[in-house]
């Protein structure tokens, strides 16, 4: 009995402890030097306003949007057509929206890698292809968005030209969005796109402005970087609102429960970078593309730099008082693009290789000294993590593995702690924690 004990506790110890060395071989493949290439590329379009010339070959969003389309394919052409790629576009008129000058296509575009166990399960990386001058009306000055966003336009190429290299059970998708600047345009196109096709989609990491270390707060940092994410999904329902009151999860939605999948990861595989989880869709009063996936229920969050440049963000070039203005080449840190690129290849390949999250988790324990806890069987998985943490905890801080689908915590108080369920495959790799969504009585 003993020997059996201790061999079970082996096991469980192993199985939490354990990673996987593919996760440490893409992270040291992610190129700086690939990402400074395509960066300097999509700024020597002159300007990528959605609304700039779409017939041109050298010139504007729709010669950008084409190379992009170009990189995405000679990807696929090196891993044997391994990924599909396709335009994806919405009319926009200039009636009724006060940041669109002319009627146009908001054109996106897509590139997906296909899943060989969930193909309907999505994890979705976007980039923003377009930039804009002072004034977001102008789409004729040279606006090169070097950083805002071709940073996180050529860290979504990159992450694809690594990960096109491995098989995942899951799909991945590429995307470089449009009309970020004028309305998030893109994000509620594609968004739509996906409910309309009813994806499942697992996540969205939204890439905005991935290159700069220097803040104009003074600060030089290039090891932090922001977790933006939303406490609970903005289309909940009445009842579930109530439910929160008495039960708890006001932080506990599923983009928040995303960010935090990305703290944990990185905390495990890239430990001398500081993820700071920030509790808000987004930054003070603006937005960026994942908030459309928010908005239709999907669980979504961007992912930044810890410091910005506001004198680089969405300025025409020039100098004023000794002060360079303009989101040029020359502000942009290769180096630290880079080790946000690896935060989401990181990521996407964790989730791709897992097995899907439990649908359904249920909690009991009211007025007892233990919380019992059920959920359904998820296929793949070979076992699953009961998590818990103090009720004012930002992050997961207890687990315990367990094979079956209901398990029994003794000597725990359902009212001191929140609690979570993820699935755990053969390999080790897991599924983002779900929230109980239901009750026992």
């Amino acid at each position: 009995m003993k020997k059996t004990t201790l061999l079970f506790l082996f096991i469980t110890l192993s199985l939490s402890a354990q990673t996987d060395q593919r996760i440490y071989d893409i992270i040291n493949t992610i190129s700086a030097d690939s990402i400074k290439a395509d960066i300097k590329t999509l700024t020597e379009f002159g300007t990528r306003n959605t609304f700039s010339d779409t017939i041109s070959s050298t010139h504007g969003i729709g010669a950008a949007r084409r190379w992009i389309k170009s990189e995405f394919d000679a990807i696929s052409n090196n891993c044997n057509n391994c990924i599909s790629t396709f335009y994806q576009k919405d009319f926009v008129t200039k009636e009724g929206n006060r940041r669109v000058p002319h009627d146009a296509w908001i054109v996106n575009v897509v590139a997906i890698q296909k899943g060989t166990k969930y193909p309907n399960s999505y994890i979705i990386m976007s980039g923003d292809i377009d930039s804009r001058a002072s004034d977001t009306m102008d789409f004729t000055t040279d606006a090169p968005g070097a950083n805002d966003n071709a940073s996180g336009m050529a860290g979504t190429i990159e992450a694809a030209r690594v990960l096109s290299k491995y098989q995942f059970e899951s799909s991945i998708v590429y995307v470089g969005l449009s009309g970020e600047e004028q309305g998030l345009f893109g994000g509620a196109g594609l968004a739509k796109y996906a409910k309309e096709k009813d994806w499942d989609i697992i996540g969205v990491l939204n890439n905005d402005m991935i290159g700069n270390i220097k803040g104009v707060d003074g600060v030089i940092d290039n090891r932090s970087f922001r977790i933006f994410s939303e406490p609970v999904p903005a289309n909940e329902t009445e009842t579930q609102r109530k439910m929160r009151r008495f039960y708890g999860g006001e932080v506990d939605g599923i983009s928040r429960q995303l960010a935090r999948y990305i703290h944990k990861n990185v905390k495990t595989y890239m430990p001398e970078m500081n993820p700071m989880m920030i509790y808000r869709l987004d930054r003070f009063g603006r937005g960026g593309h994942h908030r459309p996936f928010n908005d239709l229920g999907f669980a979504g969050i961007r992912i930044m730099e810890a410091h910005e440049n506001y004198t680089q963000q969405h300025q025409d070039i020039r100098t004023e008082n000794g002060i360079k203005y303009g989101d040029t080449f020359e502000h942009v840190n290769f180096e630290y693009a880079k080790k946000l690129t690896a935060v989401n290849a990181i990521t996407m390949a964790n989730l791709a290789w897992a097995p899907e999250a439990p649908k359904e988790v249920a909690i009991g324990g009211i007025v007892e000294a233990s919380v019992k806890l059920k959920w359904n069987k998820v296929a793949g998985a070979k076992g699953y993590k009961i998590y818990w943490r103090d009720t004012t905890s930002p992050t997961w801080d207890h687990s315990r593995y367990v094979e079956t689908t209901e398990f029994t915590l003794d000597g725990i108080v359902i009212d001191n702690f929140f609690f979570g369920i993820a699935a755990i495959g053969e390999n080790g790799h897991e599924s983002v924690v779900i929230f109980p969504n239901k009750i026992l009585r």
